[in-house]
């Protein structure tokens, strides 16, 4: 179908939703978290480096990063604190270390032709700082293809506001619904192509918190260009 009239949800609706997803339906975060990983991989078509922060989007790069090993596109692994992974995160982590990935504190971006940007997801409410605020700038010095996962890091979920700095994304691959910050803002200047993604989430899980998604959202594909 097409993106007209799609709704959004919030940073607050997110967690909301990840929530029922695991107590009213029985889909776990691992789970949404490994098909979010898929989802990104599927978007990378060459060898990539995959740069991630602390939380949840993270996880879902380290995810993206076990696929894309085994397709032959990866370049490496980078994390800016891999010991402040918890949960989910830590444990697709702990999945990539035991194939014998090697998850790397510096950032090095010379041999990968493209950069999957999983520093920050919705969390994000004020400018990076620090060694994120570093990386950041250093993708977007590094004149290669970033792809995001969820939203650019550095861009508000929420308002659309691209603090300092933001990633420049080539293309964006938002997981289950749109985030409003994509759309409106500083959103359009930095998301690059945006592509909707299934992950899996139930639209009955939407529905309990008063959003609703088109029954054929994903009739063609399970991707929607926005």
């Amino acid at each position: 179908m097409s993106s007209s009239g799609l709704p959004s949800i919030d940073s607050a609706q997110v967690k909301r939703v990840d929530a029922l997803a695991e107590e009213r339906f029985g889909i776990s975060v691992e789970w949404l978290m490994e098909a979010a990983g898929w989802q990104v991989a599927r978007s990378v078509g060459r060898r990539a480096a995959v740069v991630c922060g602390v939380g949840n989007n993270a996880g879902d790069g380290l995810a993206a990063a076990r696929h894309l090993l085994r397709w032959g596109r990866l370049a490496g692994v980078a994390c800016v604190d891999a010991a402040r992974l918890h949960g989910a995160a830590a444990r697709e982590l702990e999945a990539l270390r035991r194939i014998g990935v090697e998850v790397s504190t510096e950032l090095d971006l010379d041999s990968a032709q493209v950069v999957v940007d999983a520093l920050f997801g919705t969390g994000l409410s004020r400018a990076p700082k620090g060694r994120f605020a570093e990386w950041i700038e250093a993708i977007n010095a590094s004149g290669k293809e970033v792809v995001a996962v969820d939203l650019p890091s550095g861009l508000d979920a929420d308002t659309g506001a691209a603090y300092s700095p933001t990633v420049k994304a080539t293309t964006t691959v938002t997981l289950g619904l749109p985030k409003p910050g994509l759309l409106k803002g500083d959103g359009p200047r930095v998301a690059g192509e945006v592509w909707v993604t299934d992950i899996g989430i139930p639209f009955e899980a939407y529905r309990a918190i008063g959003v609703v998604v088109p029954d054929d959202l994903f009739s063609d594909g399970d991707r929607v260009r926005l």
